[in-house]
């Protein structure tokens, strides 16, 4: 291994056709991508995917493509046109994995369902993100994640006691939905090795799925105690303390001393060792039941000290405790930077910083080769090598709006 040698990735030689657009799709795509496989990301001819110009733009591109479609080869086809569709089932027939988030059934009417590609490629891994699923009563309905973070139960429990649900600024849906979707992917891979036929096979991810897979013990407390978590604010039911405590200098910090250990150790440190035998606060059950004042205690100890001195002395006695960072804190916290959580790339010949992905590992860690390419950038190159199609018939094709 040379400096000038690519570290290898896990996925290197796996090729993904992504034909979703927006976010749920796009970001299962990205995930592999950064690991190594050769994303070809497919697009409308005209205009592409709307996520180019969504939120905040720089010379008419929107900063988030730079992140989202990184390591992607960008390509144009109108796959409502039959010499489209044809030319996705050569693609399609080249390829490991097919990547689709639009509504149920339109693959289907382009006969690029997973019945159709099945009779040339039984190999194929065929993901689809929808918001619903493909089957049962509300597969056909249109599904964003607001939509279906609220049906999967987590704007639910999101909120404070009496308000109306409320949504973290951030789709968090739809990116649950596209890690889904390449754990999915992942997992059909490594059983088609194992599959003395290779046989792929279809990867189903509903949003409203995606979300509910969160909702850690909601459903057998129901079904055993009748019990239905409600909204909690800052804190989390029936885990305490752990909640958001406020600091001489008018900010903020998060506590989490909810094992019986580290809640000595905070009693100790707040100078009140009695507590943590006290018989109201001698196991997270009592401790739940006398919620109010144990969090009113602890506030004042806070309270009575800047943030920084407070997390000091929160870190020394072992106390799982920190601040609530906003982006700007992040890339200057040195833990961000020692854990190399952001990349440099060159956009238009400035330098943009996007967050590299999670997981890390050891020995064949993920990369960003380069930024979201403009719409078509790869059009050329992928249809010439993959297709065979020279310089002569892609002009057609353009002239005919295919690519």
């Amino acid at each position: 291994m040379t400096a000038a040698t690519p570290q290898a990735r896990p996925l290197d030689g796996v090729r993904v056709i992504e034909v979703g657009q927006l976010l749920a799709g796009p970001f299962a795509g990205t995930i592999l991508g950064y690991y190594g496989a050769e994303v070809i990301k497919v697009e409308p001819p005209n205009d592409g995917d709307p996520i180019r110009t969504w939120r905040e733009c720089k010379n008419g591109q929107g900063l988030w493509w730079s992140s989202l479609a990184r390591n992607k080869k960008c390509v144009t086809l109108n796959l409502r046109e039959a010499e489209g569709q044809k030319m996705m089932r050569e693609l399609l027939a080249k390829s490991d994995v097919l990547i689709e988030n639009f509504r149920p059934g339109t693959m289907e009417k382009w006969g690029l369902g997973p019945g159709d590609v099945k009779q040339f490629h039984p190999g194929l891994i065929y993901t689809r993100i929808s918001g619903y699923g493909q089957t049962g009563p509300y597969a056909p309905r249109a599904g964003f994640a607001s939509v279906c973070e609220a049906f999967g139960g987590f704007r639910y429990v999101n909120g404070f006691p009496g308000q109306p649900s409320v949504r973290p600024n951030l789709s968090i849906g739809d990116t649950l939905a596209g890690i889904h979707a390449a754990l999915g992917i992942l997992l059909a891979y490594i059983n088609r090795g194992r599959d003395a036929a290779h046989r792929g096979q279809v990867v189903d991810v509903a949003i409203y799925e995606a979300v509910y897979n969160l909702l850690e013990g909601v459903v057998p407390e129901y079904s055993g105690a009748g019990v239905v978590r409600e909204m909690s604010g800052s804190t989390l039911t029936g885990i305490v303390p752990s909640n958001i405590y406020p600091t001489a200098d008018g900010k903020t910090i998060v506590i989490g001393a909810n094992t019986n250990p580290m809640f000595q150790r905070l009693s100790e440190l707040m100078g009140m060792p009695e507590m943590a035998a006290d018989p109201r606060y001698k196991d997270n059950n009592t401790r739940v039941a006398n919620q109010a004042e144990l969090d009113a205690a602890i506030g004042r100890w806070t309270g009575s000290l800047p943030q920084q001195e407070c997390l000091a002395k929160l870190d020394a006695a072992g106390v799982a405790a920190g601040p609530i960072y906003s982006v700007a804190d992040m890339m200057v916290d040195p833990q961000y930077q020692a854990r190399g959580m952001f990349e440099t790339v060159e956009v238009n010949g400035e330098e943009l910083a996007i967050p590299a992905l999670c997981p890390v590992l050891a020995d064949t860690p993920g990369r960003t080769d380069w930024p979201g390419a403009k719409l078509g950038a790869h059009t050329d190159d992928v249809y010439a090598e993959l297709l065979g199609l020279d310089d002569a018939e892609r002009a057609k094709l353009r002239e005919a709006g295919i690519i």
